[in-house]
């Protein structure tokens, strides 16, 4: 059997008022003459919706259809932007749960509807009058003396509740200076604008640069659409008490965020301790919808190439013999986020998705990394995996107490060997860094260290092809 909601006549719910007050002013996004959109990090966005309406001369009951069902109406602020006309707002509602049948129906529980029924075989049609009892797991109707559950026809109702809408809509009771055309602005955060940061990375042939483009990727699920939005995002850790509301009102956001763009790109400025990217030309977000647009390109990024061997503090304090054959190596690339080598922009946060192209001209996928918010002339360091043809084998080949000096209570010396294994047609050099805990000191080594920093030992080490090195030292350590 259908359920009866599928049979529900939905011309019938059409051809009713949309809004139960005759007596509301109403706008729509016909009478938006702008739309700003700033989408932050964290599923947050500050919405400037401008609208030219007429309001009556006094009190007014203002419906500002289309707006984000997601809306934070307690940071609402409408004002109007003619200095010649006052608007005080008394009281403002935000109605978001919207029309549906069934949402009908929920409403309707306790009151009285119509059921439209038809008899298949006359084509007869005929109506009685019942109460909703409930709606839940199904309809419980009462006809008469007779309680129906899950009854076929069709309901009729006599209009749609108040507090029930097509649309997201903010209801505000006002009061206007003046009965003249005017334009409004409404302010507001929201949740269900999101932005992300990508990026695709081309090595070239002999992996000394990189070509790089950018893109943001933006995901609308506020249910509204923005439509040619002015649209800017802002990069930085924004904080937010509860994830419900900032120590900011829309008007002080609205002081904060003015720029001037240049071009049809991404232009980029300081805003407070976060990073503001403006677009330089109007968008539409559609509901529910992904889109992405273009942040950087540039092409020539020098880039350095490490193969980077990391051991552990562990075995320094206590005897363990063998410590790993074949160990992996990881494979990083690193480059300047500078001008001089055709970037020079803060980065917004996201995953650098990185290209070489085959013997064959065929971009092969070759890893990925994430990036934090990186300011202009910092460094860019991804790890994109491990090296297949370069392993290593570690071992500790003596370990005994040792004599200490004060104030250290305890002292070990240790010896280590590793043998670093190159199956490549070429030379490579990896790194091998040890962090090393406690007072140490290197007793002995055959290849030169490095102190990178205090409780960290580097060795570079350079292998010929399909050939191997063995690094061994002797170290000190004391507690």
């Amino acid at each position: 059997m259908k359920s009866p909601l599928t049979l529900l006549t939905i011309s019938m719910l059409m051809a009713l008022p949309t809004f139960a007050s005759d007596l509301e002013q109403r706008t729509t996004l016909d009478d938006q003459s702008s739309v700003a959109v700033t989408i932050y990090n964290e599923n947050l966005a500050l919405i400037k919706d401008q609208r030219k309406i007429t309001l009556d001369k006094g009190f007014n009951k203002l419906a500002f259809r289309g707006v984000s069902a997601r809306m934070r109406s307690e940071t609402a602020l409408l004002r109007s932007l003619n200095p010649s006309i006052q608007l005080h707002v008394l009281e403002q509602n935000f109605d978001f749960d919207l029309l549906t049948p069934q949402k009908l129906l929920e409403k309707y529980t306790g009151k009285q509807v119509r059921l439209a029924r038809t008899n298949n075989a006359t084509g007869e049609v005929t109506i009685e009058t019942g109460t909703v009892l409930s709606t839940n797991n199904g309809i419980v109707l009462k006809v008469g003396d007779k309680i129906i559950t899950n009854p076929q026809g069709e309901y009729i109702f006599d209009n749609v509740p108040d507090n029930l809408r097509d649309q997201p809509t903010l209801v505000t009771q006002l009061t206007s200076s003046s009965d003249k055309s005017q334009t409004v602005e409404l302010g507001y955060l929201t949740s269900g604008l999101s932005w992300k940061a990508d990026y695709v990375a081309e090595l070239n042939s002999d992996e000394t640069k990189l070509d790089l483009t950018g893109w943001i990727t933006l995901n609308n699920q506020s249910g509204t659409t923005y439509n040619n939005a002015k649209l800017q995002l802002v990069a930085g850790d924004v904080n937010q008490v509860q994830t419900k509301l900032l120590g900011r009102s829309p008007a002080r956001f609205e002081m904060m965020a003015k720029s001037t763009v240049a071009n049809d790109g991404m232009a980029e400025e300081s805003l407070f301790e976060y990073h503001l990217y403006s677009l330089g030309r109007q968008t539409t977000l559609a509901n529910k919808q992904i889109k992405q647009v273009s942040l950087l390109s540039t092409n020539s990024v020098p880039v350095t190439k490490q193969f980077l061997l990391r051991g552990n503090d562990y075995y320094y304090r206590s005897s363990v013999g063998e410590l790993g054959q074949k160990m992996k190596v990881g494979v990083f690339v690193e480059f300047d986020n500078n001008e001089q080598s055709h970037l020079g922009m803060p980065l917004p946060k996201g995953i650098v998705r990185v290209y070489k192209n085959d013997s064959k001209g065929n971009a092969q996928f070759v890893g990925e990394d994430g990036i934090d918010h990186t300011p202009k002339n910092e460094d860019v360091r991804l790890k994109l995996g491990d090296a297949f043809d370069i392993t290593a084998d570690k071992k500790q080949t003596d370990f005994k107490k040792a004599h200490h000096y004060k104030p250290h209570n305890v002292a070990y010396e240790s010896a280590y060997e590793i043998e670093l294994k190159n199956a490549k047609s070429k030379a490579v050099t990896v790194t091998v860094r040890e962090p090393v805990p406690g007072e140490w000191k290197i007793l002995k080594e055959n290849y030169p260290h490095q102190k990178s920093a205090s409780g960290t030992a580097e060795w570079q080490v350079t292998i010929p092809a399909e050939s191997n090195k063995i690094l061994s030292y002797r170290i000190l350590v004391q507690y």
